[in-house]
């Protein structure tokens, strides 16, 4: 699996701005937090404090509760919009990626001009980009993941946001990319030349910038070859030569042009 640079130092420094200090200096001096506080009516302060200070203290769970039961209890509250957020943020860093995305999109719906949103909208990527698995497993949340970035590229392309999430989308490119290289040898593996030529033919024109291209145009050659059509294996040798020269894929294919379709 491609390796994916750690988000989560960067989303707690994101998601700090959010914790804003002049409610809690309004409550201070409050009684320490029962486990089941949650369930307890309290007004929106006690209860916001209480959530903060299970998130600062690494509760994550708690803390999502806690912050869902400020909009719960409180809903017309200004610190029920951030609590939305809060909740979410808590999800993500318990790893429960469901409800933190569920959350955030509850947080978009019903305030989608929030200064926060671009956050918002980062954190459903983020969330989806941390369940990305290994490119033997079924790629829809590579897919969602992608999209879900790109939604914050074309909606925020000069935040902060945009720039982490272009270096994540790229990565996840490369897993995609990585996914269809491997359907393809398998086809070839089973001499489905021509299925296994669409799939490699699918790196070279949907993933050109990812580092499967050379092998798939090798591939592509292979294929070709076995399919009687040298003519386009030439092609795909030419191009692979032509970009990348000192490969070894393209050594590889120099050879097997060579020694099967020297005319070519």
């Amino acid at each position: 699996m491609t390796q994916r640079p750690p988000a989560r130092a960067a989303v707690r420094l994101l998601a700090a701005a959010l914790m804003i200090s002049p409610l809690l200096a309004a409550c201070a001096g409050g009684s320490g937090v029962k486990k089941d506080t949650r369930y307890v009516a309290r007004d929106v302060s006690t209860l916001y404090r209480a959530a903060q200070d299970r998130l600062d203290r690494g509760q994550y769970k708690i803390a999502a509760a806690l912050f869902d039961e400020v909009e719960r209890q409180h809903p017309y509250s200004p610190w029920a919009r951030r609590a939305q957020l809060m909740s979410a943020f808590s999800y993500y860093m318990d790893r429960e990626y469901t409800p933190a995305i569920d959350s955030a999109q509850r947080f978009l719906a019903i305030h989608p001009g929030n200064k926060d949103a671009p956050y918002g909208y980062y954190l459903i990527a983020l969330s989806y980009y941390e369940q990305i698995s290994d490119v033997t497993r079924d790629q829809r949340i590579t897919l969602q993941a992608s999209n879900a970035l790109g939604e914050v590229i074309r909606r925020y392309p000069d935040s902060r946001y945009a720039a982490d999430a272009r270096l994540k989308i790229d990565l996840v490119r490369d897993h995609l990319a990585g996914k269809e290289m491997e359907i393809g040898r398998f086809y070839e593996r089973s001499s489905n030349w021509l299925a296994a030529s669409i799939r490699f033919r699918e790196v070279t024109e949907k993933y050109q910038t990812t580092s499967h291209v050379p092998e798939a145009l090798f591939r592509l050659t292979e294929c070709y070859l076995a399919l009687g059509v040298p003519e386009e294996a030439k092609k795909a040798a030419a191009v692979l030569g032509a970009n990348y020269p000192g490969s070894k894929w393209y050594d590889r294919a120099y050879e097997l042009m060579r020694k099967h379709a020297p005319a070519a």
